[in-house]
């Protein structure tokens, strides 16, 4: 009996929103919906770890050449602490360390939140993929090593309460960053006397792109082949927070060849980064608008791709 077919990968550019599932590292979600698109070339905008879920960007063909445009963007997250109980990993993949008793009120949680808002110093944790002499945090961790490691300064934008009863803090968190909401949940739980441990993650927002607008792996292997790219965004809607520049049929070729171009649009202050689009609205990618009035291309996409 002859095995099917396998389809050939297809060059396929453009953005999904993934609400990737718990249970799952982000490459293992990554190859599962370059599978189901068939697409040539994939890459995310930053990791997930196995237990959270909610919004994980997939970038596709050119967008790949933005995909890195996340990794500083501020971000939102629903999280769940789970007081009273430590573990090795400051979440619920972890090795438990200790278990106390937990006697604390709403007011005391409230509490210990309104001391971890704005610019915090935070101890990334061992098990992270944080590297020392060419090594990540967590082979470390796995051999029984601790390795020191400096503060860093992180911002929590906005952290609420949403929900509390007993031995469970719900909240929802915006930071900057290089935040590990697990280390918040644990020094949480230590400011609060009892320990804790992070329960549950869901990424709800990196930048502009919303989880609302996410689709979940089943929901895609629903859909007919010719369905899926429609779910796709373009390459620029990961820079989306920075200013356009719409370039002239002439401006724009020059643009698309790598060189510096004038334009007449100005930019009140000095606006830096922009995203250059052609007369028409084709994306050309990324440029740097000069102190002259020059507009410079940091990175292109390939030539004939405006979408």
């Amino acid at each position: 009996m002859k095995s099917p077919t396998k389809q050939p990968r297809r060059k396929v550019d453009g953005i999904f929103l993934l609400d990737k599932p718990a249970g799952i590292t982000s490459n293992n979600a990554l190859q599962k919906a370059r599978r189901l698109f068939h697409a040539a070339k994939a890459g995310h905008t930053g990791t997930l770890d196995p237990m959270a879920t909610g919004l994980l960007p997939l970038c596709f063909g050119e967008a790949t050449k933005f995909a890195g445009e996340l990794l500083t963007a501020d971000k939102c997250y629903a999280a769940t602490v789970q007081l009273g109980v430590r573990t090795d990993t400051a979440d619920a993949e972890g090795r438990v360390l200790e278990i106390r008793p937990v006697a604390v009120s709403r007011e005391q949680v409230e509490s210990a939140l309104a001391r971890f808002r704005g610019a915090i110093q935070q101890v990334p944790p061992m098990h992270s993929a944080l590297k020392r002499d060419g090594r990540p945090l967590y082979e470390y961790a796995r051999e029984g090593i601790e390795i020191e490691r400096m503060p860093r300064t992180v911002t929590i934008h906005a952290l609420d309460l949403t929900a509390f009863s007993g031995d469970r803090v719900e909240f929802n968190v915006a930071c900057s960053k290089g935040t590990y909401v697990r280390t918040l949940a644990q020094d949480i739980g230590t400011v609060l006397g009892c320990g804790g441990h992070l329960s549950a993650l869901r990424r709800t927002r990196i930048g502009d792109l919303g989880l609302e607008a996410a689709i979940k792996l089943e929901a895609l292997e629903a859909l007919q082949p010719q369905d899926r790219d429609v779910m796709l965004l373009p390459a620029d809607a990961l820079l989306s927070t920075l200013p356009r520049l719409d370039l002239d049929e002439d401006a724009a070729r020059r643009f698309r060849l790598g060189q510096a171009v004038r334009t007449r649009q100005e930019y009140e202050p000095f606006a830096g980064r922009l995203r250059v689009h052609a007369a028409g609205g084709g994306f050309l990618g990324l440029g740097r608008a000069e102190a002259d009035g020059r507009v410079t291309p940091l990175r292109l996409l390939a030539t004939g791709f405006e979408k």
